[in-house]
């Protein structure tokens, strides 16, 4: 039921928006070169976040990782949404993962969006 609730918040949703209004902004850009953003929503110190960075980081060079600290000031309502599932990853604005990361759900994001793009 608290799920539900935090997922139904209309604050939470605005500021959740708002990154994905901002990831298609720079995915939609003119730039031929433009990486997809990678949106890892972490806080300090997250042991498993650094775990899921470090089975990802081959791959961290075809992507713009962003980090967002969910206990920053301004992020209240990442942290009541997120607080108990960091690491959460998201892919140009979508949500792609959360607690471990899955190498082969993200190589297949990547060669999904690349074949897209050719």
């Amino acid at each position: 039921m608290l799920q539900v609730r935090l997922f139904t918040n209309k604050r939470c949703l605005q500021q959740l928006w708002q990154y994905y209004m901002y990831a298609a902004l720079r995915t939609n850009s003119s730039f031929p070169t433009q990486l997809p953003l990678l949106m890892l929503f972490t806080k300090d110190p997250c042991p498993l976040c650094d775990e899921a960075l470090k089975k990802l980081e081959p791959f961290l060079n075809q992507v713009t990782l962003e980090k967002v600290d969910i206990t920053a000031s301004g992020n209240e309502l990442l942290w009541e949404k997120y607080r108990y599932d960091i690491p959460v990853f998201h892919f140009n604005g979508k949500y792609l993962m959360k607690h471990r990361a899955d190498v082969d759900l993200f190589t297949k994001t990547l060669e999904d969006y690349f074949k897209m793009q050719t």
